[in-house]
């Protein structure tokens, strides 16, 4: 039954079933995947991904196949997406308000959102601006995002920009980012406009919160300061590192008895 879901899967990622697009609140255009029936879950992929990273994830299968129906765009500036390069098209929190006009496009009046890497910082802006969204799966991710002075975004936009040399930090996703063809100014465009919501905005959620993190992901040890932010949270520990987590069972497991 599993192999012929899989096959399922993916005929349906070549024949394009379920891809869908529209033009968001500045004239970009937004792809996204939609399928399934059922209370909704928003899907936000990570940096240097796309939509499809979650294709390749346990999660989403096992979403679909529990009655839910399950949204997945590729935020501006990846997989088939517009890739704009002007700065007024990053700032002023874009991206999330492409997912609100996404939710608005479809008339969906309640949904989840599960987050992974940098978009979790995406999810957790998004929340503090749709009263829509009902639970959060934060992972894969610390709680650094929230601090407005955090080096990390600076350094790759940098980086990504080709306006600094590349170093241990920063060559390798750098180099990865090149050999799949992704749009480097876009990337750069990401870092440099990362959402960083505020501790005291984030703390005032009324909102069920999953932050969930592999044991070799080098956010471990920033989990439980994240939790903190979160007035109703829980933490999951489940195995893996930063890139393979979100792919696996035990990752689908924990979220879907979170949101059941």
């Amino acid at each position: 039954m599993r192999i012929l879901f899989l096959l399922l899967c993916v005929i349906t990622c070549y024949l394009g079933w379920g891809q869908k697009d529209f033009i968001s609140h500045d004239s970009i255009r937004i792809v996204y995947d939609d399928e399934g029936e059922g209370k909704v879950v928003l899907l936000i992929h990570g940096f240097i991904n796309t939509r499809k990273s979650w294709s390749a994830s346990k999660l989403k299968e096992d979403l679909i196949q529990k009655g839910y129906r399950v949204i997945v765009p590729d935020l501006r500036g990846n997989g088939a997406s517009d890739k704009p390069h002007s700065t007024q098209f990053w700032e002023k929190n874009n991206e999330v308000k492409d997912l609100i006009a996404l939710i608005d496009h479809e008339n969906i009046h309640s949904y989840s959102v599960v987050a992974y890497s940098r978009g979790v910082t995406v999810a957790s802006e998004l929340s503090l601006h749709d009263k829509r969204i009902t639970k959060m799966v934060l992972g894969g991710m610390g709680d650094e995002f929230t601090d407005p002075e955090w080096a990390i975004p600076t350094i790759f936009a940098l980086a990504f920009s080709s306006k600094a040399e590349l170093t241990e930090m920063t060559i390798g996703a750098v180099t990865y980012a090149k050999s799949i063809g992704a749009d480097m100014i876009c990337l750069s465009m990401q870092q440099k406009y990362q959402p960083s919501p505020s501790v005291d905005a984030l703390k005032k959620l009324n909102l069920p919160v999953l932050i969930i993190v592999g044991d070799e992901d080098n956010a471990y040890s920033k989990t439980t300061s994240l939790s903190t932010i979160f007035s109703y949270s829980q933490t999951k520990i489940v195995d893996g590192d930063h890139n393979n987590t979100y792919k696996q069972a035990n990752f689908s497991k924990a979220i879907l008895s979170f949101l059941e």
